[in-house]
């Protein structure tokens, strides 16, 4: 039997209806999702205060109340006066107490403004003598109130005519909110004092220094700009831009500082070289001023053909953590004791060019210069596989022992791709654990098959991770951690396995003070640092920040093994839980 719907009472106010609504929400096996999002938002609290403030505004205008006074604050000033000319009781000095107060004078002159509807600014009256040319044109006088923030539009010189045209209004500036200065009005006056015939730099001054009310005499553009819709648009920095070292902008101050890795939501490309953006999770909702992609690479261009712009070569020595040179380094997987399967020091690659592979780490986009790379929010549904994690290292970073630790704590949840090797199988080994062994004929195929992630050669031996290798792995549920040469994160950043890097290097101190067990760039365990090794960790860490940063996730300062396995194991689990941004490529359908 269907339950029916209870009537409402006559005088039943909108914030009951949507209380009833909510109560009759029942989920529903095809929509349920939906069922339990719309009983979420009509239990909102905020919704309902908003519903009651809606009805009795409703009844105020129904009942149109008239006020017994128009000048409450008068009245209570003559009491005031009344009060101090005399003796006080107790309390005729309470009642004073509470005239005198700011917060009671503030009340009363709000209830004067509305009793009186003085709800219009008062504006001066328009001057008698018009200039002769303004006679057949419709002139507009705003009058903004600013504080010590910017206006919010730039000029320009109209070099037809000579006039003072707005060029562009930031969005959330102080023009934007008002609404009423548009791009393309003309500018004649500020505050009184004609600009007509004023330098750009000198109007932009007198705009800075007004402060408070600043009344603007505007000519309206022939058909002003529609309002800028918001755009879904976002994209990573890939650089750091500071607007006050740029010659190039037409505005400094109106400028976005950003630092590479920094999220920006783009407001509007109408401006084929400035783009208006704001960084995302920052507190000012003022737009700026940044470099478009096109304007920035055009210039970079120029840059390279000048020779101004760094072109680091890659260095003939490995700049990034390698395996260290023990004679059981190739495969023994042991742990505090524990064979861990398929844990195993990270092999020393070839440096030769092959297919498949990069050495430049420049991805986002194809583009030969790091611009932006454009990003959307992306979380991991249940039903997905999990995203592959990705550590490179510094010099003395040890990140495949790190690496060790985290699975060896939770082999069910983490894994590593198990590699391929053209070695004989030792008798305690087992075919597609510990590795796969395959024939060197084989590996060479594989390898000119585009197979391999990485390959490399050790001991006249050939050993590579597999593309297939980490699919088995994620085929399980399983989250796969691998670590790589950077060169390999190229090949690795695809929608298929949407990568999160984690970039470790180990906190390098200003100088040796006392024995460390971190390892040295020569791969000696336990043994004394000296001052070269650090400054070759640190200049290891900037050289790859300088040529792999903007492809990293997140950066891990090892300050000890134990401190460093318990941050990554934290990112594992955001991992799973989080949104992240992404390459807008690795979602789109």
């Amino acid at each position: 039997m269907k339950e029916a719907m209870p009537v409402l009472t006559a005088g039943a106010g909108l914030h009951e209806t949507l209380a009833l609504l909510t109560s009759q929400l029942r989920p529903d096996a095809n929509h349920k999702e939906d069922m339990v999002f719309l009983k979420d938002v009509f239990s909102e609290r905020s919704l309902a205060y908003l519903m009651k403030i809606h009805e009795r505004l409703r009844q105020y205008e129904r009942q149109s109340p008239t006020p017994v006074l128009h000048s409450v604050s008068s009245l209570a000033e003559d009491v005031t006066d009344e009060l101090q000319s005399r003796p006080m009781n107790t309390e005729e000095r309470e009642l004073l107490q509470l005239l005198t107060s700011p917060h009671l004078k503030a009340l009363l002159s709000v209830h004067d403004t509305v009793a009186q509807k003085s709800f219009d600014p008062v504006l001066p009256p328009l001057p008698d003598d018009y200039d002769d040319d303004l006679e057949e044109e419709s002139v507009k006088i705003v009058r903004l109130v600013k504080n010590k923030e910017p206006l919010g539009a730039t000029i320009r010189r109209d070099e037809a005519t000579g006039a003072v045209i707005v060029a562009r209004i930031m969005r959330g500036g102080a023009a934007d909110r008002s609404g009423l200065v548009h791009v393309g009005d003309e500018l004649r006056e500020v505050n009184g004092v004609s600009v007509v015939h004023k330098r750009p730099d000198e109007i932009s001054q007198l705009l800075s220094q007004s402060q408070g009310s600043i009344t603007l005499k505007i000519i309206p553009a022939i058909k002003e700009e529609d309002r800028l819709r918001e755009s879904k648009v976002y994209l990573r920095a890939l650089f750091d831009y500071i607007p006050l070292e740029d010659k190039a902008t037409p505005c400094q101050e109106a400028g976005l500082p950003f630092k590479r890795g920094d999220i920006l939501q783009v407001v509007t490309q109408d401006d084929p070289t400035w783009w208006q953006a704001k960084r995302v999770g920052d507190s000012n909702l003022r737009a700026g001023l940044v470099p478009s992609k096109h304007f920035q690479e055009r210039r970079l261009a120029y840059r390279m053909k000048v020779g101004t712009l760094p072109n680091p070569k890659s260095p003939k020595t490995p700049s990034y953590d390698q395996a260290c040179d023990k004679d059981d380094c190739d495969c023994e997987g042991y742990f505090n004791g524990q064979y861990i399967a398929g844990l195993r020091r990270s092999f020393r690659l070839s440096r030769k060019d092959r297919q498949g592979s990069s050495s430049d780490g420049s991805d986002p986009g194809d583009s030969e210069f790091l611009t932006y790379e454009e990003v959307t929010r992306y979380q991991q549904r249940p039903n997905e596989r999990p995203r592959l994690v990705v550590l490179i290292g510094s010099l003395g970073a040890r990140i495949n022992e790190l690496k060790q630790r985290v699975i060896a704590e939770n082999p069910h949840r983490y894994a590593v791709a198990v590699p391929h090797t053209t070695r004989p199988k030792k008798p305690h080994e087992k075919e597609g654990v510990e590795y796969h062994f395959v024939t060197k004929q084989q590996f060479d195929t594989d390898v000119l098959n585009n197979k391999f992630i990485e390959h490399g050669e050790y001991k006249e031996n050939q050993y590579g991770t597999s593309i297939e290798a980490i699919r088995s792995v994620q085929a399980k549920n399983k989250m796969c951690i691998v670590d790589v040469q950077p060169e390999a994160l190229r090949r690795l950043r695809t929608a298929e396995f949407k990568p999160y890097v984690v970039f470790v290097k180990p906190r390098a101190p200003e100088s040796r003070r006392r024995r460390t067990t971190a390892t040295s760039p020569g791969g000696a365990e336990q043994g004394r640092i000296t001052d070269e090794d650090l400054q070759e960790m640190r200049q290891s860490a900037i050289q790859m920040d300088q040529q792999y940063g903007h492809l990293v996730d997140r950066v891990l300062i090892k300050e000890d093994s134990a401190s460093a396995c318990t941050e990554l194991r934290s990112i594992l689990e955001r991992l799973e839980r989080d949104c992240f941004w992404v390459p807008l490529s690795w979602v789109r359908s």
